[in-house]
């Protein structure tokens, strides 16, 4: 038997968040039910889960593809496991890489933490920095040089704008299928606007069209992917970020990212998770 769940991710409390489709059963479906399972849930991703030993096998889906890691999906997967088997960590085999998410139950949310694939960052090629300037109709001198664009990778394949303002990251938008095109040729999960309202607090928003979807409210993967970043340039993280996002669609949602030392090591991702209604 197999239980298919919306939970919302990355919740500021009972409201907010990114929902998504969270499936669990004995054995994983064909990848192509898997596939139609998503588009019919319309979320920006679905965690299938079946157990592995004493792991949990984990694959995820967008509406228009499957991605290697979905961070807001595995919060919803820990809140998921943790509401039915109880407090504590569990160990998930994805695709390419193993990782852990725990979950903790606090009256009506669950919070949940994850700790991430590794992180590698690099320099934004300079064609691909103009192609994406030009897509959301930014200047040059609308990005932030103490943030310098970048590729970022947390489990999954980002870039990186980083704006002088919040004003500048509420004016985002961007033509759909062109921007779809744009990232899949690049290779592209999301593509992470931020602006940093202090060194540990940031405002972001992530475009998806490459998984079918304009806008992501929260991104736990990007979010991962960009405290590697930071630790990559020296940023004065402190050790942990705030990311705020998800407030220019209505859905307030927060996450932490806590930075270890070591270079490319995996970043803790963590926040609060709320069970929608079916």
């Amino acid at each position: 038997m197999s239980t298919l769940l919306r939970i919302a991710a990355f919740s500021d409390g009972n409201s907010g968040g990114n929902p998504a489709g969270v499936w669990i059963g004995e054995a994983l479906p064909e990848a192509a039910a898997m596939q139609a399972i998503a588009a019919e849930v319309g979320f920006s991703e679905t965690a299938f889960a079946a157990p592995e030993g004493e792991a949990w096998r984990v694959r995820y889906f967008s509406p228009a593809m499957e991605v290697p890691f979905c961070g807001h999906a595995t919060i919803a997967l820990g809140a998921a496991l943790a509401h039915r088997f109880g407090d504590r960590s569990f160990e998930l085999h994805l695709n390419a890489s193993a990782i852990s998410v725990s979950g903790q139950r606090n009256g009506s949310t669950i919070a949940a933490a994850l700790q991430s694939p590794p992180t590698r960052s690099a320099p934004l090629d300079a064609s691909l920095r103009e192609a994406l300037l030009d897509l959301f109709g930014y200047a040059g001198s609308d990005l932030d040089p103490k943030l310098p664009p970048a590729s970022i990778h947390g489990g999954a394949d980002h870039v990186l704008l980083a704006l002088q303002s919040r004003d500048a990251l509420a004016r985002m938008a961007y033509d759909f299928d062109r921007g779809r095109a744009l990232m899949e040729q690049a290779g592209l999960v999301t593509i992470a606007l931020v602006t940093a309202q202090t060194p540990r607090l940031f405002h972001v928003r992530n475009a998806f069209a490459a998984g079918g979807v304009v806008e992501d409210p929260a991104t736990g993967a990007a979010a991962a992917a960009f405290a590697g970043y930071l630790r990559d340039i020296g940023w004065p993280h402190g050790g942990a970020v705030d990311i705020v996002q998800g407030e220019d669609m209505g859905a307030r949602s927060l996450i932490r990212a806590e930075i270890g030392a070591a270079k490319g090591s995996s970043i803790r991702v963590s926040g609060t998770a709320r069970f929608m209604a079916s």
